[in-house]
């Protein structure tokens, strides 16, 4: 096993790029690590480098997930290419890409085997944090080369695009921006289709080499079921062949072709799937249970609210309360009308008991919502 530390720098992500490239035309399984992150080395020691690594076995992922407990995803070259090259396809065609998340995650790998496929040297947002204005530095790069040009974002990095003049800019010329890690609100689709940026919504994890269902497609050789109780499972050359030294998760998630998600969804009248939520983001509340999704879908598409994240916070009465952590726009949101918004589209049960504002909703990994850390901040008060 190669391990490859990242530290922000362009060098680290070439050196990384370089052992990718190995590793799909057969050379050791590489394991890409973030050198800033504190509990990176707990994270690579349950890797156990020293061991022999999975046959088959090109990338791994390596993720303490919602969970905290450590997970490695075992990638193979071929579910990797197949990812990148059916993901190509769907866009328009092999292309020059730009690395704006970081490549430890398999959002931002697959940045890498897109570009290895495509011929290409991809520009790289290098440094710490993400900025409109070194966005726009190295999209600028790109700007003299033949053929399409493409980025992977999340949705937190697209809004502050969207709010800079030169974010924005450097948005409008690229021929797709896939975002994923994070579900995309129709208002920022909205926002983003009125402002000429043209995103492709992409589903999907590390166990699919990253977005599978793009704008609620899948992408060719992907098949999409769901259980009996709405779970998305997946099928498709694009599947990791399981989980590193985990064979009892590997058995539970892998099964006959197919791997089940973590996901609730349904088919849209037009067959496309739509993603609910996650099946344990059900609130038990007075013995009803809702979906915080539904509840976030309903805040987001609120006039003022920029972004939304309910949970169940513990309640003597109710069991679980259904409270609220909203970001506005710019100016002020009544808490009482967005209440009232829910209540009249999915009833009293789904109102929040409690809705609290704030700059910005807190993150793990690849901009994700970090509930964990949004229920903590919403259990400090017990709602009487």
């Amino acid at each position: 096993m190669r391990e490859a530390w990242l530290d922000g720098s362009a060098e680290s992500v070439a050196e990384l790029t370089r052992a990718v490239a190995d590793a799909l035309d057969g050379g050791p399984a590489v394991l890409p690590l973030n050198a800033k992150d504190p509990s990176a080395k707990a994270l690579r020691d349950a890797m156990a480098p020293e061991e022999p690594v999975e046959p088959g076995t090109a990338v791994i992922i390596a993720t303490s997930g919602s969970t905290g407990a450590p997970k490695g995803v075992l990638l193979s070259a071929s579910a990797l290419r197949t990812s990148a090259t059916a993901t190509h396809a769907r866009l328009g065609g092999p292309g020059h890409w730009l690395l704006a998340t970081p490549a430890h995650y398999i959002g931002g790998l697959q940045v890498l085997v897109r570009a290895l496929l495509a011929g290409t040297t991809p520009a790289v947002l290098s440094g710490d944090g993400f900025r409109p204005d070194d966005f726009a530095a190295a999209a600028a790069s790109l700007s003299t080369v033949d053929g399409p040009r493409y980025t992977a974002l999340v949705p937190t990095q697209l809004v502050r695009l969207l709010d800079s003049p030169a974010g924005l800019a450097a948005a409008r010329t690229f021929d797709a921006i896939v975002i994923g890690a994070a579900a995309t609100s129709a208002q920022l689709r909205d926002r983003a289709a009125d402002a000429g940026v043209r995103i492709v919504p992409a589903y999907g994890m590390s166990e699919t080499a990253s977005g599978c269902v793009y704008d609620g497609v899948p992408l060719d050789g992907v098949r999409i079921a769901l259980d009996g109780d709405d779970r998305i499972r997946i099928a498709g050359d694009v599947l990791a062949h399981g989980y590193r030294r985990q064979p009892e998760l590997t058995a539970e998630s892998f099964g006959g072709g197919w791997f089940r998600t973590s996901d609730r969804g349904r088919f849209t009248e037009d067959g496309r799937l739509q993603v609910l939520g996650r099946a344990d983001d059900m609130i038990n509340t007075g013995g009803v249970k809702v979906s915080a999704a539904a509840i976030e879908r309903v805040l987001g598409a609120q006039p003022g609210v920029r972004d939304a994240c309910v949970v169940g916070v513990p309640h003597p009465e109710w069991g679980e309360a259904v409270v609220a952590l909203v970001v506005p726009e710019s100016g002020a949101c009544d808490g009482g009308d967005l209440c009232a918004a829910v209540k009249s589209e999915l009833g009293a049960a789904c109102a929040p008991k409690r809705v609290e504002f704030a700059a910005e909703l807190p993150l793990r990994g690849p901009g994700k919502i970090d509930r964990m850390a949004v229920r903590d901040r919403l259990t400090t008060e017990i709602i009487p």
